[in-house]
């Protein structure tokens, strides 16, 4: 179920909020509004600003300029507790010397809840995780899953209204991260909490998501559901980033076939009808993703002639390399594909599926 809520106030804002150590900016007027209920990652390479923009909505960090906004209310000089926020880190920082229960319901015993209502909360998240049969272990005798299911359940009970995860999975193996992601969306979409995620891994980011945010260099690139940014990236960056191969990029000028725009890929036009945006003899980028690409016979009308340079079978697609005049591609193909290095195809590519990007600012076009 959506509990997404379509309400006029975000329950998390940022206004133009930029962050500086000493003369180094590492986030530049950041503009995002998450809405309630709403699950949004911020996606990224290292050293893109992801984590520091998660910290300043935490209030662990200070904005040097610009407005946190939660509800509707200005936070930047609220400190973390004030704001209402839980957080769960990369590092469980379990208390060892502690049992499950008593990890869980650890910050509500500090706040002097009373006795019964902590018991009462801690069974109530502990069986929303799944953790009703291990709540007298300590910490060592648990898996990493149920480590990590730990730090989720203690940040939980407090029945926070903004949940934030900083790269809670990255210490899990390739297995365990992705039933851990499985079981927290399943989680959101129980109890609808508005939760902010950070993340590298964009195959994460794109399951677990209703919108993402990519960041690079301390900039949002684009701000969008999955679908948009993988089938619509607003710049050359994006494009690359998301996607698994990685999609290639070719330089080209735009040429005029017929009155309409076309590009020359290796020894093959390919037209580009109804894109308003390009011109005769414009610098562009162009780029295919690999699903989107077919091999054919050598006597295929239409197809880019290529050479096979790679072939690498990776289980449900095959991925194979391609070279042709002045660049390629890779072309991911259902199952199982016999291609011999040094073979000879065609990459046919269905001509709505091209993305192009200006040559110069990397914008889509």
């Amino acid at each position: 179920m959506n509990r997404v809520s379509q309400s006029s106030t975000p329950a998390i804002e940022l206004r133009r909020v930029s962050k500086s150590f000493g003369a180094v900016q590492v986030c530049h007027d950041i503009e995002l509004a998450v809405e309630q209920g709403e699950f949004v990652t911020l996606l990224g390479s290292s050293g893109c600003g992801k984590t520091t923009t998660l910290n300043m909505v935490a209030g662990l960090e200070d904005a040097s300029s610009g407005e946190i906004l939660m509800h509707g209310r200005r936070v930047n000089d609220l400190s973390p507790v004030d704001r209402d926020v839980a957080m769960v880190f990369q590092n469980y920082a379990l208390y060892p010397h502690m049992t499950v229960a008593e990890n869980i319901g650890f910050t509500l015993k500090m706040r002097k809840v009373p006795r019964d209502d902590i018991r009462r909360r801690v069974e109530a998240v502990a069986a929303a995780l799944e953790l009703g049969h291990v709540m007298e272990r300590l910490p060592a005798q648990l898996s990493g899953g149920q480590q990590q299911r730990v730090a989720i359940g203690r940040a939980l009970v407090r029945e926070p209204k903004v949940f934030l995860f900083d790269e809670p999975f990255s210490n899990l193996d390739a297995a365990l991260r992705v039933k851990m992601r499985a079981e927290v969306k399943q989680l959101h979409q129980r109890l609808g909490v508005t939760s902010l995620f950070v993340t590298h891994d964009q195959e994460e980011a794109m399951s677990i998501s209703d919108r993402i945010a990519v960041m690079y260099r301390g900039r949002v690139e684009q701000f969008g559901t999955p679908e948009e940014i993988y089938a619509r990236p607003a710049t050359r960056y994006v494009a690359t980033f998301i996607g698994s191969p990685q999609m290639e990029l070719a330089a080209a000028t735009v040429e005029a076939v017929d009155g309409e725009p076309a590009v020359r890929l290796g020894a093959t036009t390919i037209p580009l009808a109804g894109r308003t945006g390009l011109r005769p003899g414009q610098a562009v980028e162009v780029g295919v993703r690999p699903e989107h690409i077919r091999l054919a016979a050598t006597d295929t009308a239409g197809g880019v002639p290529a050479t096979v340079t790679l072939v690498q079978p990776v289980g449900p697609a095959t991925h194979v390399t391609l070279a042709w005049d002045g660049g390629g591609a890779v072309a991911s193909v259902p199952g199982f594909v016999r291609r011999e290095v040094g073979s000879a195809v065609r990459a046919v590519i269905d001509p709505d599926r091209v993305l192009v990007f200006d040559g110069e600012t990397g914008r889509s076009l």
